[in-house]
């Protein structure tokens, strides 16, 4: 089972995916913006997420968490809704590399949760966290839309760099999109 460490920030706090965050999930498939920017293409019913939410914490060679905001009352979190998550999938414990995709809800892009969430993710990935020694990975990839230009400078900026390109790989209405292919070595990781 890879089932993950909670990863608590200043702005969000990453928990395990739970079977309670399907409907919230549900929500962000049936956003088209965020279908678009992720190249998501395939439908996918509410059976699959409902079902997916609720196994995909215990299955190997993946960390899954929901983003949920950090703040708290009275040391109790006020809110323990998701709004995105982010996904460490492809483990390879031989070659120490992994790959990371994250995901917004709508009216929370754009405010910095997302950067905090990966670097908490990197934090765990290269170099683990108290009670959890992490996978020890040495490098982390990522695919990032070229119509998705906003997540490629978030990526740069957090000390991913650009490998190659793969061209026309995404549909995009009535054209293609390329994917950026990115990655960031466990010397490279500095958190800002």
């Amino acid at each position: 089972m890879t089932r993950g460490p909670v990863l608590q920030g200043e702005l969000v706090r990453l928990r395990p995916m739970e079977a309670r965050d399907a409907a919230r999930l549900w929500e962000a498939v049936q956003d088209p913006e965020g279908r678009r920017l992720t190249g998501t293409t395939r439908p996918l019913g509410r059976e699959e997420i409902d079902e997916w939410a609720a196994t995909v914490a215990g299955r190997p060679g993946r960390f899954d968490w929901a983003i949920v905001p950090a703040a708290t009352r009275n040391g109790v979190p006020v809110s323990d809704e998701l709004i995105g998550e982010i996904v460490l999938n492809d483990v390879d414990d031989a070659a120490r590399s992994a790959t990371l995709r994250l995901q917004m809800l709508p009216n929370y892009r754009g405010r910095g949760y997302g950067r905090e969430a990966i670097e908490g993710v990197l934090r765990f990935a290269f170099a683990g966290v108290p009670d959890h020694p992490g996978p020890g990975l040495h490098r982390v990839s990522l695919h990032v839309l070229s119509i998705n230009p906003r997540a490629k400078a978030l990526y740069e900026s957090l000390g991913f760099r650009e490998e190659g390109r793969l061209r026309d790989v995404y549909p995009d209405g009535g054209t293609w999109a390329d994917a950026h292919v990115m990655s960031i070595l466990e010397d490279e990781f500095t958190v800002s």
